[in-house]
Parts: C-alpha cells; sequence; structure tokens
C-alpha cells in the first residue's frame, strides 16, 4: 500500500468518524428534547383537566 492510499483511506476514515459524531450529537439533542416534553407532558394533562372541570362547574353553578 502506497504513502498516498493510506493517507487517502486515513481521510475516509476521518470523514467516517466526524459523520458519526455528527449523528450522535443529533440523536442526543433528539433525545433531551424528547425528554424534556416528556416531563411536560403530566402537567399538561393536569391543566387541561382542571380546566375542563372548572368549566363544567361554572355551567352548573
Amino acid at each position: 500500500m502506497t504513502r498516498e492510499e493510506r493517507e487517502s483511506r486515513n481521510r475516509r476514515f476521518d470523514a467516517e468518524i466526524s459523520n458519526l459524531l455528527a449523528q450522535t450529537a443529533k440523536i442526543n439533542a433528539e433525545t433531551d428534547k424528547i425528554r424534556l416534553e416528556k416531563s411536560f407532558y403530566p402537567l399538561v394533562v393536569g391543566s387541561g383537566a382542571t380546566l375542563a372541570i372548572v368549566a363544567i362547574a361554572k355551567l352548573f353553578l
């Protein structure tokens, strides 16, 4: 294997590693977003249920 072939192969490996690191960072960001949304979901459901109860109570009182 010539020196140029090794350098070319190393450049391809470096590009692939960079691509994998970028994909990993993207997946980690998406995971963090989902975790944040998951933590707010019960709050949204609870507030919606509370508003529904208040609205029904207001109709009948």
